[in-house]
């Protein structure tokens, strides 16, 4: 097993390794700050929305080599997949804000009247939004350094079924690259022909998710920095009602497919030309 460089942050831990690759998971968090939680309705403490589960399905990154950054604080204090000026992402779509007033179910998070103001968005923002960034674009850089060319694979999961998001079913795999702006073609097309042709799984790319603030933002293929965001239906590898229980035994009928698209990406990104 490969020894990594590990470093344990109060916000978020980021393990350290050498291939031209980091993947980050920016909803992993579970994490409730007291100063958070105290503003919460008590509905909150379920965390309906986390990326659960995402580091144990991810674990064969320590033997790849691959560096990983995963979230410690819950999206419900802030979303690190938003940008800090708070825009939204999907104009005219239902989707939640930088620091969510509602689950993906429509539930409210807060008493009417006693959402963030300004300051507490910015307390948060300075908190546990920016050590986040700082670390991810420190370890971009330090890989891009040792490699010229690195991606950025956003790690991502979600209820296959939310009729406030999506109508019916969510496709299994869900690719996003910003419309083709955040990695170059053939680094997504070699990931995307890995995927069985059998019907066993469904997926799609720049569908309903296209890549959220963080594969915009840092996706820029001509910087040397391409991301692909992978958001897949938790029916895959865990069950979808609380307590959101993992599910070992699915788990291994979908993480070797994992494995091969991580080390595609790998070999991929290395043949990929400088600034392409």
């Amino acid at each position: 097993m490969t020894k990594l460089d590990i470093t344990d942050h109060p916000t978020y831990t980021l393990q350290r390794g050498q291939q031209p690759l980091l993947i980050s998971i920016p909803h992993l968090g579970t994490l409730l700050p007291d100063e958070v939680r105290m503003q919460l309705l008590p509905e909150a403490d379920a965390l309906c929305d986390t990326d659960w589960h995402l580091d144990h399905l991810y674990d064969f990154a320590l033997d790849l080599g691959v560096s990983v950054l995963g979230a410690k604080v819950s999206r419900y204090a802030i979303d690190l997949n938003r940008p800090a000026t708070g825009e939204s992402l999907y104009p005219g779509q239902a989707t939640t804000g930088l620091c969510p007033t509602q689950t993906f179910r429509g539930d409210p998070l807060y008493a009417p009247g006693h959402e963030p103001d300004a300051a507490e968005v910015q307390r948060r923002l300075d908190t546990y939004w920016r050590p986040y960034h700082q670390a991810l674009q420190a370890e971009l850089d330090r890989l891009r350094a040792l490699h010229g060319q690195v991606l950025l694979w956003e790690a991502h999961s979600i209820a296959s079924v939310l009729p406030l998001l999506f109508d019916g079913k969510l496709p299994d795999f869900n690719f996003g690259t910003a419309e083709g702006r955040s990695c170059a073609p053939p680094l997504i097309n070699a990931v995307l022909a890995q995927l069985p042709t059998n019907g066993t799984l469904t997926h799609v790319h720049n569908g309903r998710f296209k890549g959220g603030h963080i594969t915009r933002h840092y996706g820029q293929p001509s910087q040397g920095v391409h991301a692909i965001q992978l958001e897949m239906c938790q029916s895959l590898y865990m069950e979808e009602a609380a307590p959101f229980a993992y599910r070992p035994d699915l788990a291994l009928q979908v993480q070797p497919l994992l494995k091969n698209l991580i080390s595609t990406a790998i070999t991929q990104i290395r043949l990929t030309p400088s600034g392409a």
